[in-house]
């Protein structure tokens, strides 16, 4: 047989075996605990080197984002550090949806995710790194639901609050790269935009809000099945204690500017959605935004205005249940004094690739991740 083994029981692994014969598997993705979100894959595959296997993940119609498996190549590693793309089609009509991706390896050994992954044991490193250098202090805020301990990193002196969190959803870990690349500018002395932010602003960094669905190859939701960008009006100690810890902490400093991390299963293109549609909006904090966008537009071409998610018309139109717009609301003008009003933002960043600057090798990559986190701390110093 060509493949001799797939296996998904470590960090973050995720597939169920259906059949394996010779150089073609037939797999399909196990759903998140409690839920049924289902759409990230991780796994590894034992296999003859120099000659081609085919695999096949079935059943993808019914999953959470089935519009994100067109136009999408698989990633793929040998030396589970550079990640590239593996030739992958869907095909909608095909037992219930199937993503059929092809690739030759070059030793015996190749790992499959649908992103790159960024595993507990990696952040624990970077956590632990970080927390060394001069002028940053750690604290656990609270546990999640099995107990691992939600990090945060604090560093800066100014009077301005800035708050930023990542890994809402788990299985968006391109969220964690861009942690890894915004603390490694922080923690620069000789970075001219991190010293203007350390200067005036003090930030609180949370690089994984969910570890439990990291750890457990989760899509969406934490240990109890429960999609914490939904939990915000009404965190609670059962269901959602990450959030219940985050929220509560942000209301011990207050926030001025806060940007939450994700990823975007079907739009191939890096985009931010804001708050519109809060009850205490002000032209103040919209303006803030909007100049925001225009000035990362203009720095780097991996972010574009263009895509994104449709934009919400009216007062009070708004769901307060996810972070961007709670956190706009309860730290708006009303809250932290004219003109000091929340600016909050959702980041979204493509499991594909920037369609109008596209990278045939690795599409969208922990590379880039990194680097629009570069972008996106140079132009909140500008701003702060």
């Amino acid at each position: 047989m060509t493949i001799h083994a797939i296996n998904a029981a470590f960090d973050s692994g995720n597939i169920n075996i259906l059949n394996i014969a010779d150089s073609t598997a037939v797999l399909s993705i196990r759903k998140d605990k409690d839920s049924d979100f289902f759409q990230w894959f991780h796994f590894r595959v034992d296999s003859a080197a120099g000659e081609e296997i085919t695999l096949r993940i079935t059943g993808l119609a019914a999953s959470a984002y089935p519009g994100g498996w067109d136009n999408y190549n698989a990633c793929v590693s040998e030396d589970r550090r550079f990640w590239g793309r593996a030739p992958s089609r869907y095909d909608a009509s095909e037992d219930g949806g199937t993503l059929t991706i092809r690739y030759m390896p070059m030793g015996n050994l190749s790992w499959f995710a649908y992103f790159a992954p960024f595993s507990m044991e990696r952040h624990a490193d970077m956590i632990a790194e970080a927390a060394l250098c001069e002028g940053v202090s750690h604290r656990t805020l609270g546990y999640s639901i099995e107990g691992q301990p939600i990090d945060c990193l604090t560093m800066g002196s100014g009077d301005t609050q800035i708050w930023l969190y990542a890994r809402q959803h788990p299985g968006e870990s391109m969220a964690e790269w861009w942690m890894e690349g915004a603390l490694d500018m922080l923690t620069d002395p000789s970075d001219p935009h991190a010293r203007v932010l350390r200067q005036k602003a003090t930030l609180h960094i949370v690089p994984n809000c969910n570890p439990d669905g990291s750890c457990r190859g989760h899509l969406r939701t934490n240990f109890a099945g429960v999609n914490l960008n939904r939990e915000w009006a009404e965190p609670s100690a059962d269901r959602s204690p990450e959030i219940l810890a985050i929220r509560g902490a942000m209301d011990e400093t207050g926030v001025h500017w806060a940007m939450d991390v994700h990823g975007d299963e079907a739009i191939p293109a890096a985009f931010i959605a804001g708050f519109h549609g809060i009850p205490s909006w002000t032209d103040a904090q919209g303006a803030k935004y909007d100049a925001f966008l225009a000035r990362l537009d203009q720095r780097t071409p991996d972010f574009q205005t263009k895509l994104g998610y449709p934009i919400k018309k009216g007062r009070g139109t708004a769901n307060l249940t996810m972070s961007t717009n709670q956190l706009a609301e309860r730290f708006g003008d009303h809250k932290m004094g004219a003109g000091r009003g929340c600016v909050s933002m959702t980041l979204e960043m493509p499991f594909k690739d920037n369609h109008e600057l596209p990278d045939e090798e690795q599409g969208w990559s922990p590379e880039r991740s990194a680097g629009l986190a570069r972008d996106c701390l140079a132009v909140l110093a500008e701003m702060v």
